[in-house]
């Protein structure tokens, strides 16, 4: 494998964990952030703007919760929230902020390695 196949490879572990940590915050900052109930479906699922594996909204559950004053309650006073599961979120965010930093010291490593070596052979 040459080097720069093997920087590349930890560039693009980077980029993919950076996409994890990306979509996970998001889905969190929305977790509180009401459904309009015009987008509702028939079968108690919501179109919201949390974001899937892919960085593209997706179909999601919603919880409801009781508030007849909000102005995005539906007709029972139900407000609707995308079911954002918190505790798999963070997980998310945790193991791809690891995995960053993983691709980062790997990246660095081979990096001096290589400037190293260059040294040595302008000896």
């Amino acid at each position: 494998m040459s080097i720069d196949a093997i920087l590349e490879a930890s560039r693009a572990g980077m980029q993919n964990e950076r996409l994890r940590m990306d979509v996970a915050s998001r889905n969190v900052a929305l977790a509180n952030q009401p459904v309009d109930p015009r987008t509702l479906a028939s079968n108690g699922a919501a179109f919201t703007s949390v974001l899937g594996a892919q960085g593209q909204p997706q179909v999601v559950a919603t919880r409801a919760v009781l508030d007849p004053g909000h102005p995005l309650a539906d007709a029972q006073g139900m407000v609707h929230y995308p079911a954002v599961d918190m505790v798999q979120e963070m997980t998310t965010l945790l193991t791809a902020s690891r995995g960053y930093e993983a691709n980062v010291r790997s990246f660095n490593t081979l990096r001096s390695m290589v400037l190293k070596a260059m040294e040595i052979g302008a000896k």
